[in-house]
Parts: C-alpha cells; sequence; structure tokens
C-alpha cells in the first residue's frame, strides 16, 4: 500500500491578500484625470439618468453596468472618485474570483496564485478597472459565476447553492454586457452534453452522475437557464419607468423585447470607421493598441494606453497549445475548461456580425489565455523546473511596473512625444 498524496491547501488567504494588494493599486490616481475621458463620455450621462428617470439613452447595452456607476455616483458624488470606485472594485473581484475558480477547477496553489500574478499584471483588467466602463463589470461577474460552477463539481454537497449563485452570477454578467453572451449559455449546454454521455435512463430527472451528482438535469435548467434570465430581466426594471424614451412610453418601445430588437439594430448601425478599431488576429498577436487618454490632463502629460502584456500574451499562445494537447491526450478536465473558454469567447468576435470591433472585446479571451498560462507555468513547477516556471512570473511584473506610467495615468516627462519610450510597435501609436 501507498500512502495517500497530501491535499493541497487552499490558498484562500493568499487570493484575498492579492486581491487587496491589486486593489490598492488600483486606487493610486484612480480620480485621474479628474474629467470623463474615453468611453466614459456615454455611460456617465446614462449613469445619471438613473436617479432622474428622465430621457432613457445608451439604450444599445444592457442596464447593470450603468446601474453600479450611479450607484457610485450616489454614494460618493458626481466626481471621478464616484465614477471609478465599483469599475475597480469589480477589478479587484475580478482577480480574486478567476483565482478561487482555477482553485476549485484544478486544486494546485501554484496555478493559482500565478494566474493572479497573470491576471494583476496582464494590462487588460488594470485599464478596464481604472475606468467607467460596462467590460470590467461582465468581466467580474463571469469570473465569479466560473468560481461558483467550479467549486459545485468540486464539492457537490454544496452543488445546488453554487449553481444557484452561478447562475444569477451569469444572469448579472449578461446584464452588464452582451459580450458575456456565449460564456452564459456554455455551463448549461456542459452539463447537458455531461448529462447526455452518461447515458442515464431517465436523462431530465436522474441525479446520478457528473457533473454535479446530485443534481438533475431538469433542476439545472432551472438553476443554469432560467434563472440567469430572470435575473437578467429584473436588471430592467427602471426602463418601464424613464419618463423620456421607456418602455411602454410614447418616445420608446413597446416591450422588453422590442427594446432589445431596438438594441441589437443600433448596435450594428454603428458602421463608420474608427482610428482604433482592430480585429481579431490583431488582438491575438498583441499587435494593436488602443489610447483612453494621451494629452495634457491635471497639470501634466498624461496616458493611459490599452495593450496586452508584451511577454504574457505571447507566452499565453503556446501554453494554449499545451493546454488543448493536454485536454485531449490527458483528458485534463481545466486545461479543457480554458480551451473551450479561449475558443469560444474569441470565436463569438469572429463570428460576430458587428463590423466596428475594439482590442478591450479581447478582455475574456485574455483571462482564459492567461488561464493556460497559469496551468503551463504550474507543470513546470510540479516536474521541479522551478526557475522556468518562476521566470514568466517575474517578468511579467518587471513589464508591468515598466509600462505602469502610462497605464495609470502617471505624470510624463518628455513633452508630447514621451509616449514613444514604451510603443515598441509602430501600431502600438
Amino acid at each position: 500500500m501507498h500512502p495517500a498524496k497530501p491535499t493541497p491547501r487552499d490558498p484562500l488567504g493568499w487570493c484575498i491578500a492579492l486581491a487587496l494588494a491589486f486593489w490598492a493599486l488600483l486606487l493610486v490616481r484612480l480620480t485621474i484625470p479628474t474629467k470623463p475621458y474615453f468611453d466614459e463620455v456615454h455611460y456617465l450621462p446614462a449613469a445619471r439618468e438613473y436617479w432622474a428617470l428622465g430621457k432613457f439613452i445608451n439604450r444599445e447595452h444592457p442596464l447593470l453596468g450603468k446601474e453600479l456607476i450611479a450607484l457610485g455616483i450616489r454614494l460618493f458624488g458626481d466626481g471621478p472618485l464616484g465614477w471609478r470606485i465599483f469599475p475597480s472594485l469589480a477589478g479587484a473581484l475580478t482577480v480574486f474570483a478567476a483565482m478561487r475558480a482555477i482553485w476549485f477547477a484544478g486544486g494546485s496553489r501554484f496555478a493559482t496564485l500565478a494566474y493572479g500574478v497573470l491576471l494583476a499584471t496582464g494590462f487588460y483588467i488594470f485599464v478596464n478597472a481604472r475606468i467607467a466602463m460596462l467590460d470590467i463589470f461582465m468581466a467580474g461577474f463571469v469570473a465569479l459565476a466560473y468560481w461558483q460552477l467550479a467549486a459545485a463539481i468540486r464539492e457537490p454537497e454544496r452543488g445546488r447553492r453554487r449553481l444557484i449563485a452561478g447562475g444569477a452570477a451569469l444572469g448579472l454578467a449578461l446584464a452588464s454586457k452582451w459580450n458575456a453572451a456565449p460564456l452564459a449559455l456554455l455551463p448549461g449546454l456542459a452539463f447537458l452534453v455531461l448529462r447526455v454521455r452518461a447515458g442515464r435512463r431517465r436523462l431530465l430527472t436522474s441525479r446520478r452522475g457528473a457533473p454535479v451528482p446530485g443534481i438533475s438535469l431538469l433542476e439545472a435548467g432551472v438553476w443554469l437557464g432560467a434563472l440567469p434570465l430572470a435575473v437578467y430581466a429584473l436588471t430592467y426594471l427602471p426602463a418601464w419607468f424613464f419618463a423620456d424614451g421607456g418602455i411602454g412610453t410614447a418616445s420608446g418601445s413597446a416591450s422588453l423585447v422590442a427594446l432589445h430588437t431596438d438594441a441589437i439594430r443600433l448596435q450594428e448601425s454603428v458602421v463608420k470607421t474608427h482610428p482604433y478599431m482592430s480585429r481579431w488576429p490583431q488582438w491575438v498577436l498583441n499587435a494593436r493598441s488602443i489610447w483612453f487618454l494621451y494629452e495634457p490632463v491635471d497639470g501634466a502629460q498624461r496616458g493611459i494606453v490599452l495593450i496586452g502584456n508584451p511577454l504574457t500574451m505571447l507566452l499565453g499562445l503556446p501554453a494554449l497549445l499545451w493546454a488543448a494537447s493536454e485536454a485531449i491526450l490527458r483528458r485534463n478536465g481545466a486545461a479543457a475548461a480554458v480551451t473551450m473558454l479561449y475558443a469560444v469567447t474569441l470565436g463569438f468576435w469572429i463570428a460576430s456580425a458587428k463590423p466596428v470591433q475594439f482590442l478591450y472585446h479581447y478582455l475574456l479571451p485574455s483571462m482564459a489565455l492567461l488561464a493556460a498560462l497559469a496551468l503551463a507555468l504550474d507543470a513546470l513547477w510540479t516536474r521541479g523546473r522551478r526557475w522556468m516556471a518562476l521566470a514568466p512570473l517575474v517578468g511579467s511584473v518587471a513589464l508591468f511596473a515598466y509600462f505602469y506610467p502610462i497605464l495609470s495615468a502617471a505624470p510624463l516627462s518628455g513633452g508630447k512625444m514621451a509616449f514613444t519610450q514604451w510603443m515598441w510597435l509602430p501600431r502600438w501609436r
């Protein structure tokens, strides 16, 4: 007989500490610029209307992200702190919940903490969590949902309440931005496929088998199908009470369905080219940037650029191929999950009919990419190749520190051409 392998300790304390440290870093110069910048000019006016219930504007996007921005304004005032405090909290939630998801998916302390470091220094979450836009809310609720769903599989004795929490979070993610739609559909479809493969005679009512023993397919349909839709619909309650453009008013839509038809039409009507528009091959190769800000503001030349970490965005590509091979050859569930998540989230934009697309649409795929990298580094760590596992993490932190001035609106020396220090590629300019 061989002794049982020791069970790794849950790194919950380290996850909390890393998420709090990341939030503290987000708060540095959070109120700079003191004026709205980039797409805040669209979402802040919409958020202000939520308390007045005056004119229903920015109808092409779901309501929840703007409701949360409005709550920040209500609690902290109509200024830069009120605008951006809840996006910063969503950024910390994204890092924490994503770490918890990978812990429950694979049970590795190293992969969990490595993933937290990679996300915190990967540029995408940091920049999106410091601006009053919708994407970071979507990412936070997606991470929360997949944490709960992975925990339901790992701890089926708590499966029901985990599925309820996960289903509600899926609805909130979809209510933040429609980009979450493929990830909202995936858990229910995965549950169905696994139960069909198990070959149960009572397919709808059997409680046996993967992915969550004790939960029937019928019940899973409630928590992963009906519940997200109900939560999503509830976030639209204010749409009935706007004086101008509300549902049922002369200037608004006749119903919630009609409102969504109008929103889709508005989304697809944006066909005018934009200097920062890009397509998915540029996202994958990290060959394009978006300058959210670059101008003299608040007494100094400042910039905020969105790109991916130049090291980890490229290292993540071979890591993703490794994860795909692990999924096929070794039936590694965690590797299969991150491969599927990347394919689904990127495939959504490859197939999308939306003519004008931007780099920030790569936020969710980049999170799956970094998860694959964390798993690949964990494989090196467990094989004793410690320096090879740690070197990309050190490099990611070092590059984050180097780019930090133009990620965080720090004062730049050198005038208008100060940005050239960081612009390694022509398309980053």
